[in-house]
Protein backbone atom coordinates (compact mmCIF):
# COMPACT_ATOMS: atom_id res chain seq x y z
CA UNK A 1 0.00 0.00 0.00
CA UNK A 2 2.77 2.51 0.45
CA UNK A 3 3.12 2.85 -3.54
CA UNK A 4 -0.33 3.61 -3.83
CA UNK A 5 -0.46 6.13 -0.42
CA UNK A 6 2.83 7.81 -2.13
CA UNK A 7 1.10 8.10 -5.43
CA UNK A 8 -1.97 9.59 -3.69
CA UNK A 9 0.21 12.26 -1.43
CA UNK A 10 1.85 13.36 -4.81
CA UNK A 11 -0.85 13.64 -6.43
CA UNK A 12 -2.76 15.77 -3.82
CA UNK A 13 0.65 17.78 -2.94
CA UNK A 14 1.56 16.29 0.12
CA UNK A 15 5.03 15.98 1.99
CA UNK A 16 6.18 12.82 4.03
CA UNK A 17 4.20 14.08 7.01
CA UNK A 18 0.73 14.38 5.13
CA UNK A 19 -2.17 12.82 6.85
CA UNK A 20 -2.45 10.05 4.31
CA UNK A 21 0.89 8.77 5.28
CA UNK A 22 -0.73 8.58 8.92
CA UNK A 23 -3.82 6.94 7.93
CA UNK A 24 -2.01 4.40 6.39
CA UNK A 25 0.30 3.83 9.61
CA UNK A 26 -2.10 3.74 12.08
CA UNK A 27 -4.78 1.78 9.97
CA UNK A 28 -2.97 -1.07 8.44
CA UNK A 29 -2.99 -3.17 11.89
CA UNK A 30 -5.69 -3.47 13.96
CA UNK A 31 -7.03 -6.50 12.08
CA UNK A 32 -4.22 -8.58 13.40
CA UNK A 33 -5.32 -7.00 16.57
CA UNK A 34 -9.22 -8.25 16.00
CA UNK A 35 -8.66 -11.88 15.36
CA UNK A 36 -6.19 -14.77 15.36
CA UNK A 37 -5.62 -14.13 12.15
CA UNK A 38 -3.05 -12.31 12.03
CA UNK A 39 0.54 -13.38 11.33
CA UNK A 40 1.57 -12.33 15.06
CA UNK A 41 -1.40 -13.59 16.84
CA UNK A 42 -0.91 -17.06 15.24
CA UNK A 43 2.17 -17.21 16.93
CA UNK A 44 1.12 -16.41 20.47
CA UNK A 45 -1.42 -18.73 19.98
CA UNK A 46 0.83 -21.40 19.08
CA UNK A 47 3.26 -20.81 22.14
CA UNK A 48 0.03 -20.62 24.93
CA UNK A 49 -0.90 -24.00 23.29
CA UNK A 50 2.53 -25.61 23.85
CA UNK A 51 2.50 -24.35 27.55
CA UNK A 52 -0.45 -25.71 28.02
CA UNK A 53 -3.20 -22.30 28.17
CA UNK A 54 -4.52 -22.99 24.76
CA UNK A 55 -6.76 -19.80 23.62
CA UNK A 56 -9.90 -20.46 21.30
CA UNK A 57 -10.29 -18.37 18.43
CA UNK A 58 -13.67 -16.22 20.33
CA UNK A 59 -11.93 -15.65 23.18
CA UNK A 60 -8.96 -13.88 21.24
CA UNK A 61 -11.65 -12.06 19.38
CA UNK A 62 -13.40 -11.06 22.23
CA UNK A 63 -10.94 -9.50 23.80
CA UNK A 64 -8.86 -8.48 20.35
CA UNK A 65 -12.08 -6.37 19.21
CA UNK A 66 -12.03 -4.19 22.55
CA UNK A 67 -8.38 -3.19 22.37
CA UNK A 68 -8.80 -2.95 18.51
CA UNK A 69 -11.84 -0.36 19.27
CA UNK A 70 -9.93 1.54 22.02
CA UNK A 71 -6.90 1.48 19.29
CA UNK A 72 -8.63 2.62 16.16
CA UNK A 73 -10.77 5.94 18.63
CA UNK A 74 -7.10 6.52 20.31
CA UNK A 75 -6.07 6.74 16.41
CA UNK A 76 -8.59 8.60 14.69
CA UNK A 77 -8.25 11.26 17.85
CA UNK A 78 -4.70 11.67 17.08
CA UNK A 79 -5.35 12.17 13.43
CA UNK A 80 -8.33 14.60 13.70
CA UNK A 81 -6.52 16.59 16.07
CA UNK A 82 -3.18 17.03 14.33
CA UNK A 83 -4.47 17.19 10.95
CA UNK A 84 -7.98 18.68 11.11
CA UNK A 85 -8.62 20.62 14.81
CA UNK A 86 -5.12 21.99 15.17
CA UNK A 87 -4.33 22.64 11.44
Amino acid sequence: MAPVTGDLVHTMGGDSGHVMWWALALGADPGGNATAIGASAVVVLGIAERNRRPVTFWQFTRYGLIVTAVTVAISLGHVWLRYFALA
